[in-house]
């Protein structure tokens, strides 16, 4: 038996694995009740630093979070060297290593696995590469206990760990990428968090140049560890941005999540009940590790109106399109930059109707989860994508930055479409979906439109939705085709949807499997709010029975 294995099976002795208990590494990573997860991340660590060493030494992340979960969960998933996520083939890895049941076959997989992908894991080999990680973590209590583990696994392979502390979840993301392309042509940005604030400080500051403020924006920070770090952001743009902050109580761990945030806010359809926003005042909600956002408003009648993912995705995508026609790249005779956007089954059938007719953008559809998104948006030049829930940013393809950086002007007027464009590309966290980036982008645009958060509502008006969650015994029967628009399986269940939607004008309904836990999430739209609950409830009776 090597020192490596041996280290391995004595440290692992600190974090045995719960009996009876199995894990799957799904979109969020692993996620769970925070008193099971102790062996999970021991057993991550394992595979983050084989990550490394399969990657000739890049470092990798890891995040400890279960963003808008309750603070009684907590996750951990792995950041891959350009800040995305962690490569699909590498799940089942992930699984494999944490359903190991002893320490000794933990061992055993983990020596299996690096012969497998040819990783020398002796570190007095010549041929062995130290691995290289990352980590930071949420406000959560059992964050610390959990970071312990993480860094007794590194500590037993011999990798080189920095501990980033509290973070964001995209913060590390951002980090994860500026040390992998330090001193390349793609540096992405100065290795710090004080590095992440200059960035888009800086950045906003040149898209304000001579924008008049449209007031102050109240945000909601879900007493997450998005409060700390906006307001550090906040403080580093200066006078030119102005935010009252709200729910900020992160050493109250308890209140993380606790109605309020981003989830709070979609789910509920209200403001949360610390934000006593005037009415038509522009109001923002993250979530727990800041990776979502949303936006709201109360109407002068008091009516609660709701600016999710697909209303960020529309006005990014319409500010974007019209900036690289003002700049002189897409004319009449040629597109030198397409731009499209990525959506899933849960963008409202008016937002998509809106980019698709008034826009005149393509969409593309695909299966729920951040992955999935991101993926497709690669194939545009400069592919925007939000999920509804507020999680999204907008990625640029290296012919498209370089497409921006190269071009010349033709008057003054291109010159500062050009700029403004030059700007937002690094004001856009391309990483991951950045609530705190995001939110400036938001801020950029209504400003420069001169809008309000009713102007922006008036865009389209969403079709009445409601989204309802079944409980089931067994959530793998339930398998969904066409990007989860419809079921395969059970036989029989689509058909009987189907019958359902047909009698609803403008309806549209699906179900589909929580990634995370033992539901099936049940969505409709309808023409009248009326009918689209009832669509809901209906189809939901049928999930029930299975």
């Amino acid at each position: 038996m090597s020192s490596t294995t041996q280290a391995i099976i004595e440290a692992s002795k600190q974090h045995p694995k719960p009996a009876d208990k199995s894990f799957g590494y799904g979109t969020a990573g692993f996620r769970m009740k925070a008193n099971l997860l102790d062996s999970v991340v021991y057993r991550v660590g394992l595979l983050a630093a084989l990550r490394s060493q399969n990657l000739g030494g890049k470092t990798i992340g890891v995040m400890i979070t279960a963003s808008h979960n309750g603070p009684e969960d907590n996750g951990v998933k792995l950041v891959d060297p350009m800040g995305e996520m962690l490569e699909a083939s590498w799940e089942v890895y992930a699984t494999t290593l944490a359903n190991a049941d002893s320490d000794e076959v933990l061992a055993e997989e983990y020596t299996n696995l690096a012969q497998k992908l040819s990783i020398d894991i002796d570190p007095e080999s010549a041929a062995f590469v130290r691995p290289n990680v990352v980590f930071a973590r949420d406000t959560r209590e059992s964050g610390p206990a959990l970071v312990q583990a993480l860094s007794d696994a590194l500590e037993a392979v011999g990798a080189n760990k920095t501990d980033y502390n509290l973070m964001t979840t995209p913060q590390l993301h951002y980090i994860v990428r500026c040390i992998n392309t330090e001193g390349t042509p793609q540096a992405y940005g100065e290795v710090s968090e004080e590095g992440y604030y200059k960035k888009l400080a800086a950045a906003y500051n040149k898209l304000m140049r001579g924008v008049p403020s449209i007031g102050e924006v109240t945000v909601d920070c879900a007493n997450g560890v998005g409060a700390p770090k906006l307001r550090a952001l906040a403080a580093e743009i200066g006078e030119s941005f102005q935010c009252n902050i709200v729910n900020d109580l992160i050493d109250e761990p308890s209140k993380l999540n606790s109605q309020c945030g981003a989830d709070y806010v979609k789910t509920q359809q209200r403001l949360p009940p610390a934000s006593h926003a005037a009415p038509l005042a522009r109001c923002a909600s993250l979530d727990g590790d800041a990776d979502r956002l949303v936006y709201y408003f109360n109407d002068s009648d008091g009516t609660f109106r709701l600016l999710d993912g697909d209303k960020i995705a529309t006005l990014a995508a319409s500010f974007i399109g019209d900036l690289v026609k003002a700049a002189g790249i897409n004319t009449k005779e040629k597109t030198d930059i397409k731009v499209g956007v990525v959506q899933t089954a849960y963008a409202n059938g008016s937002s998509t109707s809106y980019i698709t007719n008034h826009l005149g953008l393509p969409v593309i559809c695909t299966p729920t989860g951040v992955k999935h998104l991101h993926h497709a948006a690669l194939k545009f030049d400069c592919g925007v994508y939000f999920e509804a829930n507020g999680h999204g940013t907008v990625v640029f393809s290296n012919a498209a930055l370089q497409v921006i950086a190269e071009h010349e002007a033709e008057s003054p007027a291109q010159a500062t479409a050009l700029e403004n464009l030059q700007a937002l590309v690094d004001l856009i966290n391309q990483t991951v979906g950045d609530a705190l980036s995001d939110l400036l982008l938001v801020e950029v645009i209504l400003a420069h439109k001169r809008w309000g958060p009713k102007e922006w509502d008036a865009t389209y008006t969403d079709l009445p939705n409601r989204l309802v969650r079944v409980e089931v015994s067994d959530r793998t029967v339930f398998k969904t085709t066409d990007a989860e628009r419809r079921l395969l399986e059970p036989v029989g269940v689509q058909e009987k949807i189907n019958a359902l939607v047909g009698k609803y004008k403008q309806g549209r309904s699906f179900a589909r499997a929580s990634g995370t836990e033992d539901a099936v999430r049940v969505y409709s739209e309808a023409a009248e709010r009326g009918e689209a609950e009832e669509l809901a409830r209906l189809v939901a009776e049928i999930v029930a029975q299975y």
